[in-house]
């Protein structure tokens, strides 16, 4: 129990202005956009362009970037494996949405449809 405590906190110290090199890395070597990273990233978080640097200047944590999130109704539709984990079955809410960006990122860079990874049809 300790481990999956120190894992969640993990997740919710780190900022992502750290992890979305990581993220933009991993799309543009599979022949995907930034501009498409964003539309993810928007569709799940509710965050533009403006929003989206501004959160990435101020290098937000996860738990502070998920906090100011307004996040999408269908998340919930994100199922699946990543990193081990079923997205669905994760306890720890903040942690949960760590994981659905991460299965949507790798969605979008595994050639998933846009249409799909943004659960549209």
């Amino acid at each position: 129990m300790k481990r999956a405590y120190d894992h969640d906190q993990r997740i919710a110290s780190m900022t992502f202005a750290f992890v979305y090199p990581h993220l933009l890395a991993k799309v543009e070597k599979k022949g995907r956009t930034k501009e498409e990273l964003h539309q993810v990233i928007k569709w799940l978080t509710g965050f533009n362009e403006k929003a989206l640097q501004k959160h990435i200047k101020d290098e937000l944590t996860f738990e502070q970037f998920f906090h100011k999130a307004k996040l999408n109704p269908n998340a919930h539709l994100i199922t699946g494996v990543i990193c081990g984990y079923r997205v669905e079955e994760i306890a720890n809410p903040l942690t949960q949405k760590v994981r659905y960006l991460d299965k949507l990122v790798d969605e979008l860079a595994k050639g998933r449809k846009m249409e799909k990874v943004l659960r549209a049809g």
